[in-house]
């Protein structure tokens, strides 16, 4: 049977790894691998702690060889992986960053990930993951309005004011144009949803003789 090469710890070396098995923040991985390492220093067999800590005992092996070569820096680091390596440069992901928020793409409203591979040269799997490390999303758009109301600040701090300190006894209504509850009926009744079909509405409506609602939200119920 093959014995394991004997792990010493210095005290230097233990009260670090204990101070990391109990950090809160700590990665998962550096903690699992000072678990390793102190359970080796108390003795235990690779198969011993593999099974404790529910990995192969090839992975204990694995570390307990990283720590004689390297010692404690090997916590934090992992050996280089064998395959492909990255093709991607810098230069090219910055591209892909400046075209898609600074170059609108040709007949088109947004970039997408087959336009914007076709146009870098680059996969569409590439173009992705560059998006994703970027936060990028061509295809949302949020919209905005900016008030041009030369008073707009005093006429805010006038209305905050009064939600957050009104009067005693006072009733606070917000009223404004609600465009899209309009008073509108159709002009056949719908068919309801059954198995094998959707509910069906026409497309023809009468207004009722009113083009628009105005509604009044009381603030202090929310009615």
């Amino acid at each position: 049977m093959r014995v394991a090469p004997p792990i010493v710890l210095s005290p230097n070396d233990r009260r670090v790894l204990e101070a990391r098995v109990r950090a809160r923040r700590a990665p998962a991985r550096s903690v699992e691998r000072a678990r390793i390492l102190l359970l080796a220093a108390d003795g235990w067999l690779n198969q011993d702690i593999a099974a404790h800590l529910q990995m192969t005992p090839e992975r204990v092996a694995r570390w307990r060889a990283r720590f004689l070569g390297e010692g404690l820096s090997a916590l934090d680091q992992d050996a280089p992986r064998s395959g492909r390596p990255r093709t991607i440069t810098a230069a090219q992901e910055r591209a892909v960053v400046r075209k898609t928020t600074q170059e609108p793409p040709p007949q088109a409203t947004h970039w997408s990930t087959r336009t914007m591979a076709a146009a870098t040269g680059l996969s569409e799997r590439s173009i992705r993951r560059i998006w994703h490390r970027h936060g990028l999303k061509p295809h949302l758009t949020r919209t905005f309005k900016i008030s041009r109301d030369p008073a707009f600040a005093e006429k805010v701090e006038a209305i905050v004011g009064l939600y957050l300190d009104p009067p005693e006894h006072a009733l606070v209504l917000c009223v404004d144009e609600k465009s899209q509850i309009q008073a509108l009926d159709r002009t056949q009744p719908g068919l309801p949803l059954k198995r094998g079909r959707c509910g069906t509405m026409t497309h023809d409506y009468k207004r009722h003789g009113t083009a628009t609602l105005f509604a009044a939200l009381n603030t202090l119920d929310g009615r």
